[in-house]
Parts: structure tokens; C-alpha cells; sequence
């Protein structure tokens, strides 16, 4: 996007930009990838990043959230990343009360993995921001909804990523560990995937305390979930 390039504001101008970068050759290949029927652009995801990231620096947050509502609603899968990443962002001020609420909105018409892990990306920044969140994703954790339960371990993984927690993040952060445990007894791939995604994360940080829990677990873990969880043990 250059310097002189109107920034959109509407959801016709955004897709009208959006388009200008698709490549229709690439659209098939995204959709056989992603196995979801919705429509595919074939936009690169180096693209998406720089239009989200002018577009988040030129807008207003009131005009972010209508944009990246309206781009939800679409359905149009590259659309659906961009309204992600234009609520990706450590601080948002004056309050992200809003962000947050559009964020959780989305969650129950996750439908796949990478649409998810986009907007989890983006909720992981205001879980941080406000850890009494966790209040409100641990109703996700007995969702009858795969991509809802799975979204409570992908949207918490700030909290792995502490090499000095204080008191609230650690006992956050033994909180999931909880929930992780609880998840076990669940054997769908994607949830144990979560789980083991989330100690991989935390083994970097905290190798000692995903020992203890791989050790009081592990035998409940499918293999590879197991195998994953320690990839980065010594």
C-alpha cells in the first residue's frame, strides 16, 4: 500500500482493495487447504498483513470495529483475516471493552483452524490486557463447539510466554494449566493439539512446570499430543 493510498472505511472499499491483490489461480488451492466453503480470494497472507497493519495505524477505533465487522460478515475467507488483524494490537485505547466483546461475538462461527487462530491471536493481546477475562472464556471450556473449547487453550497462550509472571499471571497460568487437564479426557485431535501446543509454548519458558504436568498427565495424552508437548525438553 503506498503513502498516497486511500485507506477504506466501508466494506465495499476494503473489498475493492482486497480484490486488486487476489490471484483467482491461487483462490482453488486455498480452498482445498482450508476445506471450509466460503469464498476464497487468493490473497497472499504478507499482503493481508501490511493492508491490516496501514489500515489499523490510518483508522479510528470506532472505524476499525465497523470495518472489521462488516469484513466478518462477509464470509470472504481473507476478509475474515483482515477484521482479525485490525484488532491486533498490545494497547488499545481508550478502552477495548469493544474489541474484545467483537472479538468474542466471532468465536462461536469459528469453523476451522486458521480464521481461529487469527482472531485468538488477537484476543490473546486483550487477555493480557485484562486477566479477569479468563472469567468469561472458562465457559468455552465445556463448549459442545470444538473450535469454541479449543479457542479458551489458543487464546490464552500469552500467559505461556511469561519468564517472570507475577502473582495474578501466574495463577492465570496455572488456571489454564487446569483446564488443559481437564481437556484430556477429550480425545479430537484439534484438542489435544491445543493442549500440547500450549505446554510446548510454555516448556520455553517454563520447562520445569511442564515436566511436573506431563508427568502427572502425560499417560492420558494421545502420542503425538505427548510428543509434541515436549519437543523443546532436554
Amino acid at each position: 500500500m503506498t503513502e498516497t493510498a486511500e485507506v477504506p472505511k466501508t466494506l465495499d472499499a476494503a473489498l475493492e482493495v482486497l480484490n486488486a491483490h487476489a490471484e483467482p489461480e491461487k483462490a482453488d488451492g486455498m480452498a482445498a487447504y482450508h476445506k471450509v466453503e466460503r469464498p476464497y480470494l487468493g490473497v497472499a497472507n504478507p499482503v493481508l498483513n501490511d493492508l491490516a497493519q496501514d489500515w489499523r495505524r490510518a483508522l479510528t477505533l470506532d472505524e476499525r470495529l465497523q470495518l472489521a465487522s462488516a469484513l466478518w460478515q462477509s464470509n470472504i475467507h481473507e476478509a475474515r483475516v483482515v477484521a482479525a488483524k485490525l484488532l491486533t494490537q498490545a494497547r488499545i485505547k481508550p478502552s477495548d471493552a469493544e474489541a474484545w466483546w467483537l472479538i468474542c461475538s466471532w468465536v462461536p462461527e469459528f469453523d476451522a483452524w486458521a480464521i481461529a487462530d487469527h482472531v485468538c491471536m488477537a484476543g490473546q493481546r486483550r487477555v493480557m490486557a485484562d486477566l479477569s477475562r479468563l472469567d468469561e472464556i472458562a465457559a468455552w471450556t465445556t463448549h459442545e463447539h470444538l473450535w469454541t473449547k479449543r479457542a479458551a487453550l489458543v487464546i490464552t497462550l500469552g500467559l505461556t510466554r511469561l519468564n517472570h509472571p507475577d502473582a495474578a499471571q501466574q495463577a492465570a497460568r496455572e488456571r489454564v494449566l487446569g483446564w488443559a487437564a481437564e481437556y484430556l479426557s477429550d480425545e479430537r485431535w484439534f484438542i489435544q493439539k491445543a493442549v500440547a501446543w500450549w505446554l510446548r509454548d510454555l516448556s520455553k519458558h517454563d520447562p520445569e512446570r511442564v515436566r511436573a504436568f506431563l508427568a502427572e498427565h502425560g499417560e492420558k495424552m494421545r502420542n503425538f499430543a505427548r510428543k509434541e508437548a515436549g519437543k523443546y525438553l532436554k
